[in-house]
């Protein structure tokens, strides 16, 4: 082997040991930061602050922050301070470590005002800076507005905000000499609301000549098969008619966005099958014919679930609540020895009839003691069957064998205008009911603003997402059988451009 050969060979091993030295000894690379806890983007009052504080995991050497290319800062968190001009600010917040640079961006856009987004017809809960801490004299006010379809509620330092219309809403927050002005943007949801009801919650009828037919029971159906029929009845812009049956029987209904409570509008309408009598002989009679009053409840959402809780339900005070008294019809119906007596804590209870097997005729009776009765003033009695309505009264897919309803009883409505059992009226209560004015008559529309609490104070709802509606009236008119409030389609005033104007 010549020296030059050798020389090669010495030189290939040391290149080959030395190779070997820098790969043993080389640094292995740490694991990447994270970094969290941080938005993409963030609003600030101008003259106000923002302290960002990320949650960084892994071990990091150094973070730093990079305030539209000028570096701000080299430290865990970082405190932006808005310039007393509005503006836009691009934020660089990078995480170092060995082998490692993990960098995050922020838009930082600062105004005048605070800033909150939220969709059309959806409840935005607000909350005072805390500024305004232990204050209890804090007003808020809706100083500019694209439009008056919007809904703003009050408690001292919290308030619950709505709107119909898409745009910028200006409201003020102050208390003495503090003040803060917040700018709520209002959108439109990807998916525009329907004007109509849009589901079916719960549904029972008290036993009535309607009930199995409207909608119809056929045998084997259960309480789910015949709420998804209700629910197709009552759904949508072409929805058909349903009956609640006697007093106490009730459909709950709900849309898919909240009615706004609009200041000095009624809001919705849940239509019926109301008419008025085209051959009353009473002289310069008050409306009236048809006229089926349902008593209604509303909620909202409170708790954002979805469905109607029990602790969510407020009463629609509609003018017969407490009395009657003030009726136009009030008088005929106290001279025709009708029951006008008001019961704001009624229960009645039904019980299953003994036999569907009629009886001999007596005029339109079918069956004279049929369902048998009782409520909690101590009256008790039997609903009979007419010749007209062979099915039986009673809800075919409920099993138990009485049926328990609890409410208001309104004073009965319907007066013999003829004397001899022939011509029935069923007067209108002035407002505040369902199924008792035409459907397009102003007094079927209902002002959310009507609610009240358990124990009859007013309370100021922001909208509702649900209404539940029962028959309020007890009442056998004869052969035109029980007063039995139907329900219909349900409709949002606001989203139908229909503005009808309250009453205080």
């Amino acid at each position: 082997m010549n020296n030059r050969f050798k020389f090669l060979v010495y030189l290939a091993c040391g290149l080959l040991i030395i190779s070997s030295c820098k790969k043993e000894g080389a640094e292995i690379p740490d694991t990447p930061p994270v970094i969290s806890g941080l938005d993409s983007a963030y609003y600030v009052v101008v003259k106000e602050s923002l302290l960002l504080k990320p949650t960084v995991e892994n071990k990091v050497d150094s973070i730093v922050w990079v305030l539209n290319g000028t570096r701000a800062a080299n430290a865990l968190q970082y405190n932006f301070v808005a310039p007393a001009t509005a503006g836009t600010f691009s934020l660089v917040v990078t995480a170092y470590n060995r082998g490692n640079i993990i960098q995050k961006v922020i838009q930082i856009t600062t105004g005048q005002y605070l800033n909150r987004e939220t969709n059309a017809n959806t409840i935005l809960a607000l909350e005072a800076s805390a500024k305004f801490a232990g204050k209890t004299d804090v007003k808020w006010e809706v100083v500019t507005a694209p439009g008056d379809l919007y809904r703003l509620t009050a408690a001292n330092t919290t308030a619950l905000f709505t709107a119909v219309d898409k745009g910028a809403y200006k409201i003020s927050v102050s208390s003495g000499s503090l003040s803060d002005t917040l700018l709520v943007t209002v959108k439109q949801a990807t998916q525009a609301p329907s004007p109509y009801i849009s589901k079916v919650f719960d549904y029972l009828p008290a036993p009535g000549q309607f009930v199995n037919e409207m909608p119809k029971y056929t045998t084997g159906d259960t309480y789910e098969t015949m709420l998804a029929k209700v629910e197709k009845e009552l759904k949508g812009e072409d929805a058909s008619v349903i009956t609640l049956g006697g007093w106490g029987g009730y459909v709950v209904i709900g849309f898919d966005h909240t009615i706004v409570n609009v200041a000095g509008r009624r809001d919705f309408r849940i239509n019926g099958n109301a008419f008025g009598a085209n051959s009353n002989p009473r002289p310069n009679a008050p409306f009236g014919g048809s006229c089926e009053p349902g008593v209604v409840m509303v909620a909202y959402d409170k708790n954002k679930n979805g469905k109607p809780d029990e602790d969510e339900w407020y009463e629609i005070k509609g003018s017969g609540n407490f009395g009657a008294d003030k009726e136009l019809w009030y008088s005929a119906a106290v001279n025709g020895k009708v029951d006008v007596r008001t019961f704001r804590n009624y229960e009645m209870t039904y019980n299953r009839p003994a036999t569907e097997t009629p009886g001999t005729p007596d005029n339109y009776t079918s069956i004279a003691n049929y369902i048998q009765w009782k409520d909690n003033q101590g009256q008790q009695g039997y609903k009979i069957k007419n010749t007209y309505h062979t099915q039986s009264y009673y809800p075919g897919w409920v099993k138990d064998n009485q049926l328990t309803f609890k409410g208001i009883r309104l004073a009965a409505n319907g007066v013999d205008e003829s004397g001899s059992g022939s011509y029935y009226v069923l007067y209108a209560y002035s407002y505040g009911y369902v199924d008792n004015y035409p459907n397009v008559h102003d007094n079927s529309g209902i002002d959310i603003d009507w609610a009240i609490d358990k124990n009859g104070n007013k309370v100021t709802l922001p909208g509702i997402d649900f209404v539940k509606i029962y028959n309020g009236v007890d009442q056998e008119n004869g052969w035109l059988g029980e007063s039995s409030t139907e329900v219909s389609r349900g409709e949002d005033l606001h989203l139908l451009g229909t503005n009808i104007a309250t009453i205080n």
